[in-house]
C-alpha cells in the first residue's frame, strides 16, 4: 500500500508541474515595465515571476488594511498588476500573483493579532476584500499560480474557521493554482494545505554559524530541515514550493537567512553563492519540489546589487551568472 501512495504521488508530482518553476520575485516599482525590464529575467532562465501587490497595516493590531489607492506605487496597485503581466506574457514568463501586508515600521506580518472579536472581524472582511480583488484580477489574467497570504501566523493559526471559508471563495473567482507563502518555522502547523495545490514556504531556514560556510556546510545544515518538510508534502500528499528562497551576500549568511535589517560592511558574495548552490543541490532533483521565487529581483537592472552589495538580490553579483547556470538545467 504504501509503495502504492509513493507512485500515486510521483504521478500526480509530474503532472502538477512537470519543468520546475524558477522564478524571481520581481519588486514593484514606481513605474511601468517594458521588454528592457523583461529581458534580464530571461536571461538567468527564469520561467516565472511572482508579482507581488501590496496592502498596508498601521500596526499589528490594526484591522483595517489600505490597498489599491493611487498614493501607492503603480506595480503595488492593481493597475500596475495588470501591465507587469502582460509584459512578462508577452515574454512566455509564467505568474505567481502574490499579494502582500506590509505593517508599517516593516514589523512582522506573523505577529499580527487583533485584541477583541470585533476587530478579528474587520481584519477579515478587510483582508478578504483584499484577496478576492487580486484572486479576480488573477484570473483575468489567467496567472498560473494564486498566493493568497504570505507569513501571517498569528491570523492562521487563530482564525482557522476564516481561512478554510476564504480559501471556497477564492476558488469560485479563480480557477488556477493555490498556495499559502508560510514562515520556515510556521509550515509544519499550517491546518489547510490539504485545500491548497502547493505547500508553500518562505525558505529562510538556520543552516550554518558559519563566517562563510561552505556548500558542504550549508547542504549538512539542510538534512533536518529537508527531511520535515518531506514529511509535510508526503502527509498532504502535496508537492512543495519555496515561494521565497535566497540569501544576503553578507557574512554568517546562513546563520538567520531571514534577516534583512541586520547593519553589515561586509560583503560576501561567496556565501551568497554557495548558499544559492546549497539549496539548489538538495531540492530541485526531488520529485516532491515544484520549484522555487528567489528573493528578490529589481526593475532597473543595471543600477542595483554589484560587488559593493550585501543585500539579498544577486543581480550584477557572482550569483546572477549561477542563476542562470542552474535555471537554465532541463
Amino acid at each position: 500500500m504504501k509503495l502504492f501512495f509513493c507512485f500515486l504521488f510521483s504521478c500526480i508530482a509530474v503532472s502538477v508541474f512537470g519543468q520546475k518553476i524558477n522564478g524571481v520575485s520581481f519588486v514593484a516599482s514606481g513605474d511601468s515595465i517594458s521588454v528592457a525590464h523583461v529581458q534580464p529575467v530571461k536571461n538567468v532562465n527564469a520561467n516565472y515571476v511572482a508579482l507581488m501587490p501590496f496592502g498596508f497595516i498601521r500596526d499589528l493590531s490594526s484591522p483595517e488594511i489600505w490597498f489599491n489607492q493611487p498614493r501607492q506605487w503603480f506595480g503595488e496597485r492593481e493597475k500596475g498588476i495588470l501591465q507587469y503581466a502582460k509584459e512578462f506574457e508577452k515574454a512566455n514568463v509564467k505568474i505567481m500573483l502574490k499579494p502582500q501586508i506590509w505593517v508599517w515600521k516593516g514589523m512582522y506580518t506573523g505577529k499580527i493579532t487583533m485584541d477583541s472579536e470585533e476587530n478579528w472581524r474587520k481584519l477579515e472582511n478587510s483582508y478578504e476584500s483584499f484577496i478576492l480583488l487580486y484572486a479576480k484580477t488573477a484570473q483575468k489574467l489567467g496567472v498560473d499560480i494564486f498566493c493568497l497570504g504570505t507569513e501571517l501566523e498569528l491570523f492562521v493559526s487563530q482564525r482557522p474557521e476564516f481561512w478554510s471559508q476564504l480559501i471556497q471563495k477564492i476558488r469560485k473567482v479563480y480557477q488556477g493554482k493555490l498556495t499559502y507563502a508560510s514562515n520556515w518555522d510556521e509550515f509544519k502547523r499550517v491546518t489547510f494545505w490539504n485545500q491548497l495545490d502547493y505547500i508553500g514556504v518562505d525558505a529562510y531556514f538556520p543552516l550554518s554559524e558559519a563566517k562563510s560556510p561552505s556548500i558542504q556546510e550549508l547542504e549538512l545544515g539542510w538534512q533536518i530541515h529537508k527531511k520535515e518538510i518531506e514529511k509535510v508534502s508526503s502527509t498532504f500528499q502535496k508537492p512543495v514550493l519555496f515561494t521565497e528562497f535566497g540569501y544576503r551576500s553578507v557574512d554568517y549568511t546562513g546563520k538567520e537567512p531571514w534577516d534583512s535589517k541586520r547593519i553589515e560592511k561586509s560583503v560576501n558574495l561567496r556565501a551568497q553563492y554557495n548558499g544559492l548552490q546549497a539549496i539548489y543541490n538538495q531540492f530541485w532533483k526531488e520529485e516532491w519540489f515544484a520549484g522555487g521565487f528567489v528573493w528578490k529581483w529589481f526593475l532597473q537592472h543595471s543600477r542595483v546589487g554589484g560587488e559593493n552589495n550585501n543585500r539579498f538580490t544577486p543581480q550584477n553579483k557572482p550569483a546572477e551568472k549561477l542563476l542562470q547556470e542552474l535555471y537554465g538545467k532541463r
